[in-house]
């Protein structure tokens, strides 16, 4: 990633660069939105729904998205379920074997926010933003797997407004139009 940062930070510098800049992030954000390989870390009840989200009834294939077992080789890491204090060092560790760019998704209560079991006892993180960075949170307890399919979508967006120079953000237009429920009603020939 070292040679992208350096011709990110180089194509910034010279005169017209931005425009090839902003090709080459369009390019390389496509690329990366649409190949996220995930590391699945299931640590209680909530992995459930994360399994389910692999059957062929939800197929994350289609959104580019396969689970891995290796972290070395991934780009996203959906953490699902509570996290003991005494589990929390061994996801901390596959999350640093990850390469960067690297992305967290936080899927289920106990995993945004400790859950239920936070309060009653001392074991249990109170959320895994607690210690690691995360980039999308799903509630719910259990979620289903379409708001998993909702996340990867959601960070695909993400994705596609990074920047390979440090610092830079881009503001993307929806492709698609949207309308107020109102018009899309009155549309149908009903009334409101």
């Amino acid at each position: 990633m070292a040679i992208i940062d350096d011709l990110g930070q180089t194509l910034e510098k010279m005169p017209g660069g931005s425009v090839i800049l902003t090709s080459f992030d369009a390019l390389l954000d496509w690329s990366r939105g649409h190949s996220l390989w995930s590391q699945p870390m299931g640590t209680a009840c909530c992995a459930m729904e994360l399994i389910a989200s692999s059957f062929s009834k939800f197929d994350l294939d289609r959104h580019g998205t396969f689970p891995r077992a290796d972290p070395r080789s991934v780009d996203v890491m959906v953490v699902a379920g509570t996290i003991s204090r005494k589990m929390a060092p061994a996801v901390l560790r596959v999350w640093e074997q990850m390469a960067e760019p690297r992305w967290c998704i936080a899927m289920g209560n106990c995993t945004v926010s400790g859950g239920i079991f936070h309060y009653d006892t001392y074991a249990v993180m109170p959320g895994v933003d607690s210690f690691l960075p995360v980039d999308v949170y799903i509630a719910g307890c259990p979620p289903r797997p379409e708001a998993l399919q909702d996340a990867i979508l959601q960070l695909r967006d993400k994705i596609r407004n990074e920047s390979v120079a440090g610092g830079r953000t881009y503001e993307h237009k929806l492709l698609l139009p949207t309308s107020s429920p109102r018009v899309a009603i009155e549309d149908r020939g009903e009334s409101a």
